[in-house]
């Protein structure tokens, strides 16, 4: 945890520049990243490979993370992935040979049978996670599987209880179409590749599925321990190393997505680069950054289809480094109403537009017909922001749970690539929700009060544009307690296929919120807002 003098705003600015600096440093020291582990995938895990070193560890992991109501995960819908996941995968373990723990994890068993069937009632609306319409169906009917084998098996009364269904509004039809699809020998899409744990039969045989270095499919551990089906796979000596490795790394239980090099390295450079910190365009930096982007843009890691997300972002801080390279791909992407976050996909981001606003906008200056191209959809893309504007003033979107990420994401854009004064109302709007909803302690969050958020909400006040009283007041009270939490304790916000927290980009965007915020209250008369 790292508290900042006070006392002397310069100062204080460039000791966070130089922690920022360290920050880079370190991230060139791990290609393969670092994200919060995985219930979700953790549990896969017990389940589908209870061969692989650091068994034990992964089941007392799920069992030390159930919740004091017998779930796993955040609040609401956001618990019923982890929890059929971990519940699933302590069934698994109680099948022969069975865990040697067997009594605590049945008890444990219990408790979550009760806490699903009131989820799957009534959990309220389910997050637009990858995949949840794949997993849920499948986890649901395995679970339903294990229960009916331990009722015949042991003839215990506690495994005879009724069949779990699916939560209202949610079928098996997609579920029932990809299996047919994999089992006709159709080569599977490889944006279905990450969550290819969902055919756990299937996977092993499922054709056009590739392990890509360093051995993973899908940059899934899940997906990658279904494709091998048994350790002994005459092609997956190199899947396997993959596994073991990542479970070294973080002594057990496992993340959702891994490598994820591309991705952080482009958030946490775009992030620092945006708030005034001076990088230097090393070359392990750039090369990792433009080494898989082609035509098509880039992925986030090995395995994964490339996405205007990941490619906008690397697009926007590369050109920030110095680094001239052409946005022309993100046009692979390009849709009636914006910007897909790869072909086919359901739904609208807000923040992969965002960020395609953000790469485009660099790129207007001119008379070249490229730079007529970009004007034009930058116009086209503020439009788009702008229409997706709650009426509150914030924005929501597919990628996180809090709408503090994606009115960051958004005002940003705005505030720096649209035209004034026609984004102003949007800005002003954003501004105000923000101040509606600090808390007491000088801190913004979705459930509780987090760094992440708080440095969000201080980089939306500030891209308003405002120095009014209250907004002086609140980006003092946020500074202060941002100095007293680093955002590495905090909680997990990004949607995969559960929640997780990329944690080297979460604590940048808290370095570069405060980077911000000294310089910018250095700049306000010492009166204002006290």
């Amino acid at each position: 945890m790292t508290t900042v003098d006070r006392g002397t705003p310069a100062g204080s600015m460039m000791d966070l520049a130089g922690l920022a600096r360290d920050l880079v440093a370190a991230m060139l020291r791990e290609p393969a990243g670092h994200t919060s582990p995985s219930i979700y995938e953790t549990a896969r895990l017990v389940s589908l490979a209870p061969w692989l070193v650091g068994h034990a560890d992964r089941v007392r992991y799920l069992l030390d993370s159930q919740g004091p109501a017998g779930g796993w995960g955040p609040p609401g819908g956001y618990a019923l992935v982890p929890t059929l996941s971990a519940t699933e995968a302590l069934l698994a373990a109680l099948r022969p040979p069975s865990t040697s723990n067997a009594a605590e994890v049945t008890r444990a068993v219990d408790r979550a049978l009760d806490n699903l069937t009131l989820l799957l009632r009534g959990c309220g609306p389910l997050p637009d996670t990858p995949a949840i319409d794949l997993i849920v169906p499948a986890l649901v009917d395995s679970l339903n599987e294990h229960l009916g084998h331990l009722a015949r098996m042991s003839g215990e009364p506690r495994w005879r209880r009724p069949t779990l269904d699916l939560p209202a509004g949610m079928s098996r039809q997609r579920l029932c179409a990809v299996r047919r699809m994999v089992a006709t020998g159709a080569p599977v899409p490889e944006k279905l590749w990450h969550a290819l744990e969902v055919l756990p039969d299937l996977a092993p045989t499922a054709s056009g599925v590739l392990s890509m270095a360093p051995g993973t499919v899908g940059a899934s551990p899940a997906a990658t321990a279904a494709w091998l089906g048994t350790p002994d796979r005459h092609d997956g000596r190199q899947a396997v190393t993959f596994l073991e490795e990542t479970v070294r790394r973080y002594g057990g239980p496992v993340p959702c997505a891994t490598p994820i090099t591309v991705f952080e390295r482009a958030w946490v450079t775009a992030t620092l680069v945006r708030a005034g910190i001076p990088l230097t365009a090393s070359p392990g930096l750039v090369e990792s950054l433009t080494a898989n982007l082609g035509s098509a843009g880039t992925p986030t890691g090995p395995g994964l289809p490339a996405d205007a997300d990941t490619t906008s972002v690397a697009l926007f801080a590369l050109t920030r480094l110095g680094v001239a390279v052409s946005p022309d791909c993100l046009f692979h992407f390009e849709t009636g109403e914006g910007f897909c976050t790869w072909p086919g996909e359901d739904g609208f981001s807000v923040t992969t537009n965002a960020h395609v606003l953000d790469a485009l906008g660099q790129h207007t200056g001119g008379n070249s017909e490229p730079g007529h191209r970009y004007r034009t959809t930058v116009r086209q893309l503020v439009v788009a922001l702008q229409e997706r504007q709650a009426a509150e003033g914030s924005w929501d979107d597919r990628w996180h749970a809090s709408r503090f990420y994606a009115t960051a994401c958004c005002a940003a854009s705005l505030a720096e690539f649209g035209p004034r004064p026609a984004v102003n109302a949007s800005l002003a709007s954003a501004a105000d929700w923000v101040l509606a909803t600090q808390r007491a302690d000088g801190s913004w969050g979705t459930w509780e009060g987090t760094a992440e958020e708080t440095a969000y909400a201080v980089q939306t006040l500030i891209a308003s544009g405002q120095r009014r009283e209250e907004v002086v007041t609140a980006i003092r009270r946020a500074h202060t307690y941002l100095g007293h939490h680093d955002g590495r304790d905090g909680l997990a916000l990004w949607h995969d296929k559960d929640l997780y927290q990329p944690t080297v980009i979460v604590r940048a965007a808290v370095l570069a919120a405060q980077h911000r915020a000294a310089g910018w209250l250095a700049a306000v008369p010492a009166w204002a807002g006290q």
